[in-house]
């Protein structure tokens, strides 16, 4: 059912469309959640996915939250016997199918949740979704705009200029894929000079 407010589908091709407008109100509705909470510290934002360890990072450096950038030990909000157990006032993952574990715990022990979903994701303990699609820079620009909203709402920075930290900081990046494109210039710079002398 959630599906069909969040994405229209497309009955010949399967193609799903994000509707952008429930995503901007999807956006704001969870900043506005976010910003209620008194301590931003007592907020979680995990991503198991590597493409969405660095937006994370970022996230919880711009906003204060706690920051998990990897795996999520099972019953880390469960178990109060474990010296790393604690209990967050709200939960945010990037993505409901690898951030299960989490989010069943989280409901288990009444942790209000926002997730980034694609079009397939799995809702089942999911508060608020927003949608959005699955790639690298999709991603990161979500939790850029999440974090500038809180931020505006905070009047910690100002709505009506543009905010000084800019979203590609967000993306992933692949270190191998950066040394390739170094290595290329790095040869196209050689072969230019290799031209120009001759």
């Amino acid at each position: 059912m959630m599906i069909k407010i969040l994405a229209v589908s497309h009955e010949n091709d399967g193609i799903s469309i994000i509707n952008l407008r429930r995503t901007w109100e999807k956006l704001l509705l969870a900043a506005r959640a976010i910003v209620v909470i008194e301590n931003l510290a007592d907020i979680s934002v995990i991503s198991s996915r590597n493409m969405a360890h660095r937006a994370v990072l970022k996230f919880a450096a711009a906003t204060g939250a706690t920051p998990i950038a990897r795996h999520c030990t099972p019953r880390t909000f469960t178990n109060q016997i474990q010296a790393t157990s604690w209990e967050p006032h709200l939960l945010v993952v990037t993505d409901p199918k690898v951030d299960d574990q989490p989010l069943t715990e989280a409901f288990y022990v009444k942790v209000p949740t926002i997730a980034l979903r694609n079009t397939d994701s799995y809702l089942h303990c999911v508060d608020i979704a927003i949608a959005c699609n699955k790639g690298a820079h999709s991603v990161g620009l979500m939790w850029w705009m999440l974090a500038r909203d809180i931020l505006c709402m905070c009047a910690t920075i100002s709505c009506e200029y543009p905010w000084e930290v800019m979203p590609d900081l967000y993306f992933y990046r692949d270190f191998k894929e950066i040394e390739k494109e170094e290595q290329a210039a790095a040869e196209k710079a050689m072969t230019k000079e290799e031209f120009r002398g001759e």
